[in-house]
């Protein structure tokens, strides 16, 4: 049993436990009025910016694992578990989750900015953030063949879904790119001991960007 436990702690439990949440959201959203529903939708937090200026500030992160539709979630589980299992990899447990988290709120925030008359939701925010830290990993470590060839890769993908997303009607494009730069800032912030150390002013910089960046999305949603 010990064994079992050892082998499960030592792989992607963290990416496999964010699919089951929001699964699990997604069939109590279902039954209690259909995932698609506004009143549901809102219910179980979606972003909308007039209840975020009432101060329901949770509705930053809860809209991270709300989703609309069976293809939405398959789409976005899909690509959040061959993603998170890499970098849950590459970083570690505790800092995969803290740059998916981060980034589903820097993406809410720049959505609450940008798309302010929007009902938003999604764990694409958070699943760009994790393209912007692989990103990171590029930058910061180009002499690893393996990073420079997937780094080339999802900058491929990144920037077709980001010209495919200009002419999809309902896709959040503010809320993307504000994940990404959120995630690419927090793979800095975190680093990644596993495969060498960050330069420490990356980080710092990375860390006053970062808080510049939201203060600024969210003082300027405030002021639409």
């Amino acid at each position: 049993m010990q064994a079992r436990i050892k082998r499960w702690l030592a792989g992607p439990y963290m990416t496999t436990g964010l699919i089951a949440i929001m699964v699990v959201i997604f069939l109590a959203m279902e039954l209690s009025g259909g995932a698609s529903n506004v009143q549901v939708l809102l219910a179980f937090g979606a972003k909308w910016n007039p209840l975020i200026d009432q101060g329901q500030f949770w509705r930053l992160i809860t809209p991270t694992f709300l989703h609309l539709s069976v293809e939405h979630i398959l789409l976005n589980m899909v690509t959040l578990y061959f993603l998170g299992i890499q970098i849950e990899g590459l970083f570690g447990h505790s800092r995969f989750l803290i740059i998916f988290l981060v980034s589903g709120i820097g993406g809410n925030l720049a959505s609450f900015a940008f798309n302010p008359s929007a009902i938003s939701a999604g764990a694409s925010t958070a699943i760009f953030g994790l393209f912007g830290a692989f990103l990171m990993l590029g930058e910061s470590f180009w002499e690893y063949g393996y990073i420079r060839q997937m780094t080339q890769t999802f900058l491929i993908f990144i920037v077709m879904n980001l010209v495919f997303g200009f002419f999809t009607p309902g896709t959040d494009i503010a809320g993307h790119i504000g994940g990404l730069a959120a995630g690419f800032l927090m793979g800095y912030v975190v680093g990644a001991p596993k495969i060498g150390p960050v330069a420490f002013i990356k980080r710092i910089f990375a860390v006053i960007v970062l808080i510049l960046m939201m203060i600024g999305l969210y003082y300027y949603g405030i002021t639409l």
